[in-house]
């Protein structure tokens, strides 16, 4: 953490979870990264699926975990998205390519963040979404860089669930 505070939000369902990550797609600039941290099922995917949707991609958005890799297109933008689940070692981040994709991204939105900690560009937003009982997730949204400050700033004044 850069030692901003959090932005901790507050989601209801699937369908919350999708909101917050399209209100945080209509605010990413090109190029960005967004890396996703939490338990299997907090709805990582779901949160990719939103963030699609605010950059106005229509494809239907599906978990790379077996494949490492999807990416969706929107005229000229390209959503790159990431599971890093399988990966165990710096080795098999260089065997899927990483450093091309991360460079080559429009937007990179990767689960499984911390397992590539130490290859991350020098600004990025870091969401981590924790289960908080019944259906409601607690998302945790902390910047690492000027950009990222200024995106969570606006989605802190814009969006409902922040508290």
């Amino acid at each position: 953490m850069d030692g901003n505070s959090p932005a901790i939000f507050s989601t209801y369902g699937e369908r919350g979870t999708f909101d917050l990550g399209r209100a945080l797609g209509t605010f990413l600039t090109l190029p960005f990264c967004v890396g996703l941290r939490g338990p299997l099922g907090v709805g990582k995917t779901v949160m990719v699926k939103g963030i699609a949707d605010g950059l106005g991609i229509s494809d239907t958005v599906t978990s790379p975990t077996y494949t490492f890799c999807r990416e969706y297109r929107d005229g000229d933008r390209k959503l790159t998205h990431i599971d890093l689940y399988r990966i165990d070692n710096v080795d098999d981040l260089e065997s899927i390519g990483w450093l091309d994709l991360v460079l080559e991204a429009d937007i990179l939105v990767v689960e499984w963040i911390e397992r590539a900690a130490e290859y991350l560009p020098r600004d990025w937003i870091e969401v981590e979404l924790a289960l908080a009982g019944g259906d409601k997730r607690s998302a945790t949204l902390c910047s690492h860089g000027a950009d990222s400050r200024q995106i969570l700033t606006r989605l802190k004044t814009r969006y409902v669930g922040h508290r």
